[in-house]
C-alpha cells in the first residue's frame, strides 16, 4: 500500500529532527515528516472506512488533524510552536487510542500505541499546567516518540502482510 513508505519517512525524519542541534535542519526534517504523516493517515482513513472499520478510520483522520497542527508549528521556533504542539500531541493521543480500541492491529502494536498516547497526554497536561517543556524536551515528551515509531513499524508490517 502507498502509505507504508510515508510511515517510514515520517517516523525516520521525525525522530531524526528531535535529535539534531540545528534549528533549520530540525524544521526541515519535521516538515518532511509532517507531510508524510498527513498523507499516510488520509489514505488509511479511506482504506479502513471502505472496510467498514469506522473507529480505526476516524482514528487515522484524527491523527491527520493532529499532525496538521504539528506541521503548522514547524517554521516557528521551538518555544513558539508549543501551542500547536500541545494540540497536535493531544490529537495524536486520541487517535492512537481510537486506532487501538478495536483488535484490527496486533496486541503489541496496540500496547505501544497506548504507551505513546499516555506519554503524550501527560506531556500535554504538564505543558498546560505550566511546565516549560518543548517538543524536544527529555524525558517528556521525547519518551513518547520511540513508542510512536514502534507503532508505525507495526502498522507498516501489517499493511505489507499479504491478505489472507
Amino acid at each position: 500500500m502507498r502509505s507504508t513508505p510515508d510511515f517510514a519517512i515520517g517516523g525516520a525524519f521525525g525522530l531524526a529532527g528531535t535529535f539534531v542541534a540545528s534549528a533549520e535542519l530540525r524544521e526541515t526534517l519535521w516538515t518532511i515528516d509532517g507531510v508524510a504523516l498527513v498523507v499516510t493517515p488520509a489514505l488509511l482513513t479511506m482504506k479502513y472506512q471502505r472496510l467498514g472499520n469506522d473507529c480505526v478510520a476516524a482514528g487515522f483522520l484524527t491523527f491527520l488533524a493532529g499532525e496538521s497542527l504539528l506541521l503548522a508549528g514547524n517554521a516557528a521556533s521551538l518555544e513558539a510552536s508549543v501551542p500547536s504542539y500541545v494540540g497536535g500531541i493531544s490529537l495524536w493521543a486520541a487517535a492512537l487510542v481510537m486506532i487501538s480500541a478495536p483488535s484490527t492491529f496486533a496486541l503489541w502494536m496496540r500496547l505501544t500505541a497506548i504507551v505513546a498516547a499516555i506519554l503524550f497526554i501527560v506531556s500535554a497536561g504538564m505543558i498546560l499546567w505550566g511546565a516549560p517543556l518543548l517538543p524536544t524536551s527529555s524525558p517528556l515528551p521525547a519518551a513518547g516518540y520511540p513508542f510512536l515509531v514502534l507503532t508505525f513499524i507495526g502498522w507498516i508490517w501489517t499493511l505489507l502482510k499479504p491478505e489472507r
